[in-house]
């Protein structure tokens, strides 16, 4: 799956509109909402990434080596 800029952007439009109304008193407390909520969105877009390594040396010696196909890998 591509990074998608229009959902990260909904994400962050999504964790300001939520803290945009606080009261003066509450401030630090909406940045820190609005920095946790972005952090989210950030982790959230990169752990949707799938990454695919060209091919991976699983058999032979250190100059009679074997590449397999493709491996897909996910970040978690």
């Amino acid at each position: 799956m591509a990074l998608v800029k229009a959902v990260i952007k909904g994400d962050i439009k999504t964790a300001f509109t939520q803290v945009m109304d606080q009261a003066d008193d509450k401030r630090d407390d909406a940045l820190d909402n609005v920095a946790d909520k972005l952090a989210d969105a950030v982790i959230n877009a990169i752990k949707s990434q799938t990454i695919t390594v060209a091919g991976v040396v699983t058999v032979g010696s250190a100059t009679t080596q074997t590449q397999t196909a493709p491996v897909t890998a996910t970040i978690s």
